[in-house]
């Protein structure tokens, strides 16, 4: 039996990704080797330019770029590559490819980093920092618009949109992000994949900075003239946690906690940097109002709460419906038994795309496990097929979707 001429070009692309997966992962494991932490501007400049060389290596020079100014994160970069549209030479479709190239490991965390042993079912694994969260993402999304381009086939415009400030909460990259969505036709987000999942839902986030201002004394000599801002921010944070609901997807995590100027003093000032994780916009409201209700035994202590809603909830809504069912269907093409898609706990660019009511996609990178963990890992047999779907995809985003 004949295959049908789609089956045929989804084998000769799958195919092709296969010969090409070790300078695939060569060029994960380039990105890998230069660390950018997110609070490393020197690093992350070196790295951005090091992206930069390398999609200009394998893609050529772009039709148009332009850096965007961090300030105090990382440059955010995007790189046009104009399509071949269906014959007229315009290209009818645009996608955007977004990848953030920060992550969480403080500069000096690949000289100690380990590799890890294949896992129990005797898969190998790559590891290094930020290789799943996500710079395997990064190089496949290049290698995919190459591999598309091989294939002869018409292709959209598709700009690459590189950003340093995701893991801090794209502080300085969201309006860009939000702006190049809305030119383009499609978004898809390079990140991670949830255990081979695309990811169609995350929750909203919210980095709260909680400072209290109490009385100094000398903790000795009149520690009743003090009111400890450390003891009244602990009463504090021992309250906002049980503002909790798990069952209702909210979750509220100190992370952080300072206070005090020394040992012998009632401390004057102390702050809690606090994460918080809701489903919906009820729960925003309800965590909102909870957390302003809250009392410290200590009346001479001041509390103040900066509302810091960082990105708001993602669902899958009537516009990336569509395209979650083209990419299942290129998923089909290329041999694979389903494209299953989840909803994380986890947040991502992709959550900016999704609340503007654009179609946006998450977790079309890697797979592997263990993000902003010691040891986070990739399997590198998966690389050729998830670089393949991309491409794929690319190759079906010519004109714009039809929902």
């Amino acid at each position: 039996m004949t295959a049908s001429p789609a089956a045929a070009a989804a084998a000769t692309l799958t195919a092709r990704a296969q010969e090409v997966s070790p300078r695939i992962v060569d060029d994960i494991l380039t990105l890998v080797r230069q660390e950018t932490s997110s609070y490393d501007l020197p690093g992350l400049a070196t790295g951005l330019e090091l992206l930069r060389e390398l999609t200009v290596q394998r893609l050529g020079r772009p039709d148009h770029e332009h850096r965007y100014p961090g300030g105090e994160c990382g440059d955010t970069l995007t790189l046009t590559y104009a399509g071949t549209g269906t014959g007229t030479g315009t290209g009818a479709g645009h996608v955007l490819l977004v990848g953030h190239y920060d992550t969480v490991w403080p500069t000096g965390a690949l000289a100690g980093w380990e590799q890890p042993r294949p896992s129990d079912d005797g898969r190998d694994r790559l590891s290094g920092p930020g290789i799943f969260d996500m710079k395997t993402g990064l190089a496949q999304g290049i290698w995919a618009l190459k591999l598309a381009r091989e294939s002869g086939a018409p292709l959209p415009t598709v700009t690459f949109l590189f950003n340093g400030d995701e893991e801090i909460g794209s502080l300085s990259s969201r309006p860009v992000i939000e702006e190049t969505a809305q030119k383009a036709d499609v978004t898809l987000v390079l990140e991670p994949t949830a255990h081979g999942a695309v990811k169609t839902a995350r929750k909203g986030t919210g980095i709260f900075q909680v400072t209290a201002t109490g009385v100094e004394a000398h903790a000795g000599l009149a520690p009743q003239d003090g009111a400890s801002a450390i003891t009244a921010l602990s009463e504090f944070v021992v309250a906002a946690a049980k503002v909790a609901a798990p069952d209702r997807g909210t979750t509220i995590n100190t992370g952080l906690f300072k206070g005090g100027s020394a040992i012998n003093v009632v401390a004057g000032q102390a702050t809690a940097g606090v994460d918080i994780r809701v489903s919906s916009e009820a729960e925003q409201t309800r965590v909102d109002e909870e957390l302003d209700a809250i009392k410290v035994s200590d009346p001479r202590v001041r509390i103040e709460i900066d509302h810091a809603w960082n990105r708001p909830p993602m669902t899958l809504n009537a516009a990336s419906a569509p395209l979650l069912a083209l990419a299942r269907e290129v998923a089909r093409e290329q041999g694979r038994d389903s494209l299953p898609d989840t909803a994380v706990g986890g947040a991502s660019d992709a959550n900016f795309v999704a609340a503007l009511g654009l179609p946006v996609l998450c977790g079309m990178g890697a797979v592997g496990d263990g993000a902003h963990a010691q040891g986070e890992f990739i399997y590198p047999e998966t690389v050729p097929t998830q670089t393949a779907l991309v491409a794929g995809l690319l190759g079906h985003l010519t004109h714009p979707l039809r929902g």
